[in-house]
């Protein structure tokens, strides 16, 4: 009872204030807030369909909205694997990276982390590649 009063927000503290028994707490509060997996399970599938590489500035912000979005899915019961994040980042590569999305695939990536990695990698060395052009 401690530890749920110690973390909620301190509106609810006080709206939940004179519940005593942990139970009815925890009911109260699941019965105010499960429609969430409602509301946020539509909108982060949307954001997976419509999720595109080359709508962001670099890999590192791509990944960062990814995992934002994959973890709305995991919190909604979806289930997200590493096969899957492989797949979405190969197919969203934009038409004028065709030959890298197929050399990257023929790498037989089996952790997204390592596909992030090196184009995470490749980004740096290209940014390092106009640098120095540029000087």
């Amino acid at each position: 009872m401690i530890f749920i009063r110690r973390h909620l927000d301190e509106t609810l503290k006080s709206e939940y204030l004179t519940v005593e028994d942990l139970l009815a707490l925890w009911n109260a509060l699941r019965n105010g807030y499960n429609h969430q997996t409602t509301v946020i399970l539509p909108r982060a599938r949307y954001d997976w369909t419509h999720l595109r590489i080359h709508d962001f500035k670099s890999v590192a912000e791509y990944n960062s909205v990814l995992f934002r979005i994959t973890s709305q899915m995991k919190l909604c019961g979806d289930t997200i694997t590493d096969e899957m994040l492989l797949e979405k980042t190969f197919n969203i590569f934009h038409a004028s990276n065709m030959l890298l999305q197929q050399q990257y695939k023929a790498r037989g990536f089996t952790k997204y982390n390592q596909l992030i990695f090196v184009l995470l990698v490749a980004e740096q060395n290209n940014e390092h590649l106009m640098k120095n052009h540029n000087s």
